[in-house]
């Protein structure tokens, strides 16, 4: 399926970069090939940039692998682990990278979610039969990281306190979409969840899948009515508190645990961190490959063909095109994360921060995911080539999550 995507991207790039020169537009192919040579820069750069924060938290996981932490943890979560990846063995070290990867992402912690994933997709490969062929646990993981949910917007809140600002706006909550773009996130998660269920014949009508729902319920209650009704600024700090003690107080567990079992947790930090520089190379040819087709078909204005055409379809159907100056957003976070951030921005600046296209651009921002760019990413690090139907479920959850990112938009704004 990449294959198809990849190629398509690029011949269809290559017939609307055609038609724009046939328009006049004789600066077109040089615009495609200085996009060409930023994003494989881009591309070079961003692996590169991922050795230091790989070895940091393999080097951690490896303390925490050794301590016993993370079979720990992957004893906590075993009931529902075992509904929804049947195929890990009980105890295995991936539950355990698995849920410290999801808690990451749940905090809008990047930089700490990517190596831990990584990690769990080396782990997975363990037990692939396969080694080309994406196998089930690689699939569902992958999807529900696509998919995964964001408690909190750290970025995007950031980004619309910034530009209120910027446009002189007094009193502005940036934070006012943290409740919609919590329950877009979840909905995308659902409808990941579901997909891959469906496809792997997994029955989620159990206790543990629905206790695991019943408690982000109450933890999305107990989160919105601690920080609903902050300040925006001592929200922004309550936030950042959260995110970065935790993540801080299992490092330190780790170490500690480690440490009172005897084990010699420097070598051990320093095995792990060994690992980072390979993982971090490995998936270079990976991601430049999907940056590279994404940067054509966008140059080239295949995305704004796109959206024009869902314009004049949602008119011609009588619908309201409110939302669609936002919808590029959507589409765009599927394939590019920065450039998704910088159509964002586009429309709060055009719009307004506060303008309900700008909160719907925010929400969108904030509930989706970088789909390719995971996909290429998670599976290069393992030479998986074979990706199934990987892409199918995830595109499923995108197109779910940005739908109900609007309804919910519409709901709360409109």
């Amino acid at each position: 399926m990449l294959n198809k995507i990849w190629v398509a991207f690029i011949l269809v790039g290559f017939v609307a970069a055609v038609a724009q020169l046939l328009q006049g537009d004789l600066d077109i192919f040089t615009r495609v090939l200085t996009g060409l040579f930023d994003t494989a820069k881009t591309g070079f750069d961003i692996s590169l940039g991922l050795v230091g924060v790989m070895s940091l938290w393999l080097g951690i996981m490896k303390i925490g692998e050794k301590g016993g932490l993370i079979e720990l943890f992957s004893r906590l979560v075993a009931p529902f682990f075992r509904r929804v990846f049947p195929d890990i063995p009980a105890g295995h070290p991936a539950s355990g990278s698995i849920v410290m990867n999801v808690s990451a992402n749940m905090l809008g912690l990047d930089n700490a979610a990517t190596p831990l994933g990584l990690k769990a997709m080396r782990e997975l490969q363990e037990i692939n039969p396969q080694k080309d062929t994406a196998s089930n646990p690689m699939i569902m993981f992958l999807v529900l990281n696509t998919a995964g949910i964001t408690l909190i917007p750290t970025t995007v809140i950031a980004i619309r306190q910034s530009i209120a600002l910027k446009q002189g706006l007094v009193g502005f909550n940036a934070a006012d979409i943290f409740l919609p773009t919590l329950l877009g996130t979840f909905v995308s998660f659902c409808a990941g969840l579901i997909a891959v269920a469906i496809w792997q014949r997994i029955n989620l009508f159990c206790k543990p899948v629905l206790a695991f729902f019943a408690g982000f319920a109450a933890l999305m209650g107990g989160l919105y009515f601690c920080l609903a009704g902050m300040p925006p600024e001592q929200m922004a700090q309550m936030i950042g508190l959260l995110g970065s003690g935790l993540i801080v107080s299992i490092i330190a567990l780790f170490v500690a645990v480690a440490a009172w079992r005897g084990i010699d947790v420097y070598e051990s930090f320093v095995e792990g961190a060994k690992e980072g520089f390979g993982v971090a190379v490995q998936i270079i040819p990976y991601l430049i490959a999907m940056l590279v087709a994404i940067s054509v078909f966008r140059t080239t204005g295949g995305m704004d063909y796109l959206i024009g055409a869902i314009r004049s379809l949602v008119l011609a159907l009588g619908m309201n095109d409110d939302f669609v100056p936002a919808l590029p957003v959507g589409l765009m976070k599927t394939l590019s994360g920065s450039g998704a951030r910088g159509l964002m921005v586009d429309v709060m600046t055009t719009y307004g921060v506060d303008s309900f296209q700008g909160k719907l651009a925010a929400i969108i921002q904030g509930s989706t995911e970088t789909t390719f760019y995971v996909l290429a990413v998670y599976f290069g690090s393992v030479n998986i080539t074979k990706t199934r139907y990987a892409l199918a479920c995830g595109l499923i959850a995108d197109a779910v999550g940005l739908v109900g990112a609007i309804l919910i938009g519409y709901a709360f704004y409109h």
